[in-house]
């Protein structure tokens, strides 16, 4: 069986090499001057050359994004960096959407492989196969295609290759194009600046003192306000209780890769360059699992999906992939994140036998029981001993604390990713 590539995201080298160690095979990064992840993303040049040379080292392959829609100011730029890509980097493949930039692409660099990014928002096999004849080697699907639309895709544009986004964080507009977080926060989900305003918290209320927001909507006139923006009210329909009402879940389709690849996908995509190394890791680790499986003949193995829920998640959802989302659209009740795990820390340097040096992310107790996730299994361990650099001994240690040896008892956990189940 011809399996999917597997598609992970790097938003700096230690998570584009972890991603790498633990399944993927196929990374994408971007600078925060061109792709969609400009406050968040460490990717630039240096790292990016860096994250190339490892890549070629280990035989995979890594996908430089430049899927902003630029302003006429960022033109110019966009030809020094497609001209750097070329002379220097020479990555896999170029991820784009805007056909300026495509076009650009294409006068700098004619021999370049031209991903097109899903904010391109493709949802029919005639704009596909217009992509593909203007050199667009791989389309990155919208994320809101049915299962059926997605194989009548492959079906009439056989020869180009479809990537689709299988887990992470998903928009309550199509791709990007959403300009609540421009009237909200000034700042361009286009550009790379997304504020997240869809998640923001919203209190409801009926209109105060007569103010004239809205005139006979409903019989209430109910407003909405904005926690951090009292006084700003907004039309809307809801209870009386606050809510995230645009607050959409995360999309896992772990359990229907089968049904993908039936379908004739060629890339699974993992969303997450903003995310933890723990996210990214965890993440990919899951997916090749399950992508081994079908391989292997086997059927989907449920303690997977127990496993996602170990990882950082707004609850999940399989997106429109069935249909249309209903009870699985938005999280009302808040918008932080669940997680049956909390991440500890990277096992780091073992100093002896079972002794390795960590630096801690989150408050922990001597005799805690601990999972260390590593590629090919997950080690159950408890933590026997903290030890400081002079080599004291503490009960407790605390995130931001610093390297401190953790007395496992194991042995061969370098690299690891260490958690506690949440109780």
């Amino acid at each position: 069986m011809n399996l999917p590539v597997l598609v992970a995201p790097g938003g700096d080298f230690q998570k584009l090499r972890y991603a790498f160690t633990y399944g993927a095979d196929e990374v994408y990064v971007g600078t925060s001057a061109f792709s969609l992840r400009s406050k968040t993303s460490k990717m630039q040049q240096e790292e990016i050359l860096k994250g190339k040379a490892y890549a070629d080292k280990i035989g995979k392959k890594l996908n430089i994004a430049v899927n902003i829609y630029p302003r006429n100011n960022k033109i110019a730029g966009i030809y020094k960096h497609i001209e750097w890509l070329r002379d220097e980097v020479k990555p896999h493949a170029i991820i784009a959407a805007d056909a300026g930039v495509i076009s650009i692409i294409k006068e700098v660099w004619p021999d370049a492989r031209i991903h097109l990014s899903v904010q391109a928002n493709n949802v029919n096999w005639k704009s596909v196969e217009f992509w593909h004849k203007q050199g667009v080697k791989r389309v990155i699907l919208s994320r809101e295609l049915h299962i059926d639309d997605i194989r009548e895709i492959k079906k009439r544009v056989p020869t180009v290759e479809i990537e689709v986004f299988v887990h992470g964080a998903i928009c309550m507009a199509y791709s990007g194009r959403c300009l609540i977080s421009n009237y909200m926060t000034y700042r361009d989900p286009n550009q790379g600046a997304c504020a997240h305003s869809c998640r923001f918290k919203y209190k409801l209320l009926e209109e105060p003192n007569n103010l004239g927001v809205l005139e006979d909507l409903n019989e209430k006139n109910l407003v909405a306000e904005e926690s951090l923006r009292p006084g700003e009210y907004m039309p809307i329909t809801e209870d009386e209780h606050g809510t995230y009402l645009m607050n959409s879940r995360d999309m896992c389709l772990l359990p229907y890769l089968k049904e993908l690849i039936d379908a004739g996908v060629d890339g699974l995509k993992i969303e997450g360059r903003s995310k933890t190394v723990y996210y990214a890791a965890c993440v990919v680790r899951l997916y090749k699992q399950a992508l081994n499986d079908i391989a292997a003949g086997k059927p989907f193995d449920e303690s997977l999906m127990e496993e996602a829920y170990k990882i950082s998640s707004r609850g999940y959802t399989p997106g429109f992939l069935f249909g249309d989302l209903k009870e699985y659209s938005m999280r009302y009740e808040a918008n932080s994140s669940i997680a049956k795990a909390k991440f500890i820390g990277i096992i780091g340097e073992e100093v002896a036998p079972g002794e390795y040096l960590v630096n801690i992310k989150n408050r922990l107790e001597v005799g805690t029981d601990i999972e260390v996730v590593m590629p090919d299994r997950i080690v159950s361990t408890k933590v026997t001993t903290f030890r400081k650099e002079d080599g004291s001994e503490v009960d407790t240690v605390h995130g931001g604390a610093g390297d401190r040896v953790f007395v496992l008892g194991e042995k061969g956990l370098s690299g690891g990713l260490a958690r506690v189940l949440s109780q």
